[in-house]
């Protein structure tokens, strides 16, 4: 644990602070390729009524996004829920499924939270932090912050302010459907993040690397056969 978070003495106080800490090395400067060959999608589930936690990385070709490799990685489950410092109950995993993956990709997109954070550390800011990624968090719900309801078009789009600040968007990204969370992860600028989402939807709620990733998190695809 200590290798994933080094310096963490285990408290919920500490992993604030680290969080704090670990914040600060967040970019939100645009460095990523302008056409990246392959796309990372990761999201996180539980088995065993929560005691497992089950890690899902999607590798697809950008230009088609068909999907090109994919894994799950389990590990148990070593720390409750506590609204705000999810990464440290689903990083480890997640680590160990892009671990498993035949190779890194240009650009991730993970299913949670960027810097739409109330520390500005949410688990695709993390995950960009400890692996050196360009990361882009696309959640389905808000953490913190407010915004005005987008319109209801597909692309619509709010910014979604926290304490004065800009932390991400609420993007329609299907008629009919609640608006996404957009936001930063790691290098990757606030305007990017949302033109990188709208870049790769095809008629669903969630961009293609994270529906992917949520569809093998969820095991969907298995209760359905």
């Amino acid at each position: 644990m200590n290798d994933t978070f080094p310096g963490w003495n285990g408290s919920i106080e500490d992993a604030r602070r680290l969080q704090a800490e670990l914040a600060r090395q967040v970019s939100l400067r645009d460095d990523f390729p302008a056409d990246p060959r392959v796309l990372g999608g990761f999201d996180v589930g539980f088995e065993d009524e929560g005691e497992t936690v089950r890690a899902a990385g999607v590798l697809l070709d950008a230009a088609t996004l068909q999907p090109v490799a994919q894994t799950v990685a389990r590990l148990p489950t070593t720390m409750p829920y506590v609204p705000g410092l999810l990464s440290f109950r689903e990083l480890p995993a997640l680590l160990n499924a892009l671990a498993q993956l035949p190779q890194p990709p240009d650009l991730v997109f993970v299913d949670g939270q960027g810097i739409a954070h109330p520390r500005r550390l949410g688990i695709a800011a993390h995950f960009g932090v400890a692996t050196g990624l360009p990361c882009v968090g696309v959640a389905k719900k808000p953490l913190c912050g407010r915004h005005d309801p987008p319109g209801p078009e597909s692309g619509d789009h709010a910014p979604l302010l926290h304490r004065g600040e800009q932390i991400g968007w609420a993007l329609r990204s299907k008629r009919r459907c609640n608006p996404l969370i957009v936001s930063p992860g790691h290098r990757v600028g606030m305007d990017s993040s949302l033109a990188l989402v709208l870049r790769y939807l095809r008629g669903y709620r969630l961009p293609e690397p994270t529906r992917l990733a949520d569809r093998l998190a969820s095991r969907r695809d298995e209760r359905r056969g």
